[in-house]
């Protein structure tokens, strides 16, 4: 019987210049078809986690997927394994969207896709522009493209390779609420296919209805895990955020976060 491929960190330690971030962080580990968010206030840790994960930051301690400490892996090995996307996506980048898509899509290290012909790839990067909605939006230009519609179109970059593992660092965040919905229904249809999704959320209601785990953390540390509902509580928005509210269900059974008001500390 094959075990369950898992992301495990342990011990990790990061930072940035003389300033350490995360230090000797654990995580429980990350399965295959979970979606998992990491959340928290600003200068959580959240994002340089993911930029551990993605390779992008030194660290000490491990990353271990599959047995193997990604920390250790070349860029073309962890590349085989998973793809990022970034908070920022630029704004001068003089290409097509199935441009970009398909120039993704051939610097990857992978033997199978460098092997490929040009109308192998043309079709792959169509029908990853299909699944994420924006293939009407093939031969617009990126530069013109508004703050929304790049985000989804480096959602289709970052997807075309087929990682194992997909980190996505606030996807969300330039998005009207109806992508926001597409965003996160496409997020859980990728961790469905038995990938392993990371996702950071500022939005603690998205979190809430999508995730199936939620990390919570606060300077530099998990302060709180599980469920979304086990996760997300009053007395943990009280702590980290000085925030008064409630999480109940709304008519149609989902939990939902309800603001009441910030805490006013006595001095």
């Amino acid at each position: 019987m094959q075990t369950e491929k898992q992301l495990i960190v342990k011990g990790i330690t990061a930072g940035y210049k003389n300033k350490t971030i995360l230090s000797k962080l654990d995580t429980p580990p990350f399965s295959v078809g979970k979606l998992t968010v990491l959340t928290g206030p600003n200068a959580a840790g959240k994002s340089t986690l993911l930029r551990v994960l993605a390779g992008l930051l030194k660290a000490e301690g491990e990353t271990l997927f599959n047995g193997e400490n990604m920390l250790n892996m070349t860029p073309k090995k962890r590349a085989e394994i998973l793809s990022f996307m970034p908070q920022s996506v630029p704004t001068d980048i003089q290409l097509s969207v199935i441009e970009a898509v398909i120039s993704a899509l051939k610097a990857s290290p992978l033997d199978a896709t460098s092997s490929q012909n040009n109308e192998g790839v043309v079709h792959r990067a169509m029908a990853i522009l299909k699944r994420i909605g924006i293939d009407h939006l093939a031969l617009e230009n990126l530069s013109q493209l508004s703050g929304g519609q790049r985000q989804m179109a480096s959602l289709a970059r970052t997807m075309v390779r087929n990682p194992e593992i997909l980190l996505l660092d606030e996807p969300t965040s330039a998005l009207d609420l109806r992508h926001q919905i597409k965003v996160m229904k496409l997020a859980r249809s990728f961790a469905d296919d038995g990938r392993i999704v990371i996702m950071v959320l500022h939005d603690l209601n998205l979190a809430l209805r999508w995730a199936d785990e939620v990390l919570v953390m606060n300077k530099g540390q998990i302060i709180s895990q599980g469920t979304p509902t086990q996760a997300i509580t009053s007395q943990v928005i009280a702590d980290i955020y000085g925030i008064s509210a409630r999480v109940e269900k709304c008519q149609k059974g989902m939990p939902h976060l309800m603001i009441d008001d910030e805490i006013i500390e006595d001095f």
